[in-house]
């Protein structure tokens, strides 16, 4: 935390950083204020050396502090540098200083390759990670310890997140907010940015797959269609019905490009539903769960338990207050 008790995010700048992604960083938590309009977080870059630090681009960034930053830093962010990070993510004192921010409480967060950095420093040993898709192969090679997921935009361990590429940084940083403060910031932030206010993380990245046949369709209808009944029974038939295909090809097709099966897709949209109904009504729990499609109250309960692991009262006290 800053001194001001704003939540303080550093950005580790490397040599060869993607401007893109950090300023991704700086505009999305930078730009997220609270109901009163105050910031809710405070955005420094750091470096191991302050000052002018060459990116990926005819530029350089300049940074004004050191790794100092990390010590009062209640999130860092590490963005992806291709200069270093499949071959040297292990060199100088930036992966120390990430596990010693760790050890200290800080949450530690990549995006696309800089989770290469984060796996130097040992923070995602036994744990499920991913990063940009055409560099899982490299991943797994040199660190056989993390559970590398190469379909997945994001990945939340808790208290270290993992992104795959760029455009991934976007949904990393929403759901990071979305975490700390709710649906309704993170959903007027990415209104003001004109980005998707949520993509789940299991939603697959943009892997490179075979051309579909002139015959296939897309499944989006379908989607679209079940999201406007959450509150109604929703079958496999159904969803394929709408969008004109056996169930086994619309199941087939629906994994391609969602990254998930339509029953785990439905749960999580369902969930997705509760959520914003905890956080912004004081519709009772039972009501809530036949809004979200769960029937009753046990089920929803179960359901949020398993995603967030807490129950639907403690959500919502979480962002309403007892």
């Amino acid at each position: 935390m800053s001194a001001a008790g704003v939540h303080r995010v550093a950005v580790v700048v490397r040599e060869g950083v993607l401007p893109m992604e950090l300023g991704i960083v700086h505009q999305l938590f930078g730009q997220a204020r609270g109901p009163d309009g105050a910031p809710l977080y405070e955005v420094v870059s750091c470096a191991v050396e302050p000052g002018a630090v060459r990116a990926d681009a005819d530029f350089a960034v300049a940074v004004g502090h050191g790794l100092e930053a990390l010590e009062s830093a209640g999130t860092v962010i590490v963005p992806a540098s291709h200069l270093l990070d499949e071959e040297r993510p292990g060199d100088g004192p930036v992966p120390a200083a990430l596990a010693a921010a760790h050890r200290r409480g800080a949450r530690v967060a990549s995006v696309c390759t800089g989770a290469f950095v984060l796996a130097a420093a040992g923070l995602l040993e036994g744990r499920r990670a991913t990063t940009h898709w055409l560099s899982c192969g490299r991943f797994a090679a040199m660190f056989p310890g993390v559970e590398v997921d190469a379909a997945v935009l994001f990945v939340d361990a808790g208290d270290v997140l993992t992104s795959a590429g760029e455009a991934a940084g976007i949904d990393l940083c929403l759901h990071m907010i979305r975490r700390d403060h709710g649906a309704a910031v993170a959903g007027d932030l990415a209104r003001r940015t004109v980005v998707p206010p949520h993509r789940e993380g299991g939603q697959a990245q943009f892997i490179a797959l075979p051309v579909p046949g002139p015959r296939d369709t897309s499944t989006g209808a379908a989607r679209a269609w079940a999201l406007e009944r959450l509150d109604r029974p929703v079958t496999l038939a159904g969803m394929a019905a709408r969008a004109s295909m056996s169930v086994r090809t619309f199941t087939r097709r629906f994994r391609q490009e969602t990254g998930v099966s339509p029953q785990v897709w439905l749960t999580v949209q369902r969930v997705e539903r509760a959520r914003r109904l905890l956080e912004e009504t004081d519709l009772p729990v039972d009501r809530v769960a036949e809004r979200a499609g769960f029937g009753t109250a046990a089920s929803l309960r179960q359901h949020l338990h398993t995603a967030v692991g807490v129950s639907p009262s403690a959500y919502r006290a979480t962002f309403r207050g007892p």
